[in-house]
């Protein structure tokens, strides 16, 4: 089992190796917990077009230049609310978008929010639907999710064998898409179906996309 010490510097050191960490790891809210089986890793200012602290710090995009452990959460399509997990040393912006996960516990009240939802492995499959199962919005931002708050990250009970988790493309990005970073627990159901960007024809020159 992983300590929550080594947990907390796993967090606070390359994206890459914590995304993968974070693999298990489960994130408690609203009543619910949800076991991560679905992550993907954003670099910060400089080397990741993809990501949203690609062009330097904002306040949008302030925490996730750190500490590591805190929340960087945004709206996206007007509509849904997705999370990240901040990474990296402080004063480095890294984020890791939390993608799917189980609902491990308080299963009736991820249905109650999630009345659509007709399998239980859907309930969280996909960023905004892990948001809605555990009742995540603004109100999330910048909270630290390694003490006991109402928003709790704790590392995995048992930590996923190197073997079983697998690394593809990013989804739904049009800058460095093809980059590898997103990994997921090989043959779990609640994993994402992969959907490779389409960008949208337009008159005008589109800027590059960024999802966390």
């Amino acid at each position: 089992m992983t300590t929550a010490d080594d947990f907390a510097a796993l967090l606070a050191g390359a994206v890459v190796p914590a995304a993968r960490g974070l693999l298990g790891a489960t994130l408690s809210a609203g009543g619910v917990t949800v076991r991560l089986t679905e992550v993907e890793a954003y670099a910060g200012s400089g080397g990741d077009p993809a990501s949203h602290a690609h062009r330097g710090r904002t306040p949008r995009n302030a925490v996730m230049f750190g500490p590591a452990g805190h929340a960087y959460a945004y709206f996206t399509y007007g509509m849904h609310w997705c999370v990240n997990v901040v990474t990296g040393p402080d004063g480095e912006a890294s984020a890791v978008l939390l993608r799917a996960g189980e609902v491990v516990d308080g299963l009736e009240i991820a249905q109650g929010r999630r009345t659509a939802v007709r399998r239980d492995v859907d309930l969280a499959r996909g960023p905004a639907r892990l948001c809605a199962a555990l009742g995540l919005d603004r109100s999330v931002y910048g909270r630290y999710l390694l003490g006991d708050g109402p928003v709790r990250l704790r590392p995995p009970a048992v930590p996923v064998p190197p073997e079983s988790i697998e690394a593809g493309p990013r989804v739904g990005v049009t800058g460095a898409h093809d980059v590898p970073w997103r990994f997921w627990i090989g043959g779990d159901p609640t994993v994402s179906a992969y959907r490779r960007h389409v960008p949208r024809r337009t008159d005008r020159k589109s800027s590059p996309g960024r999802r966390s």
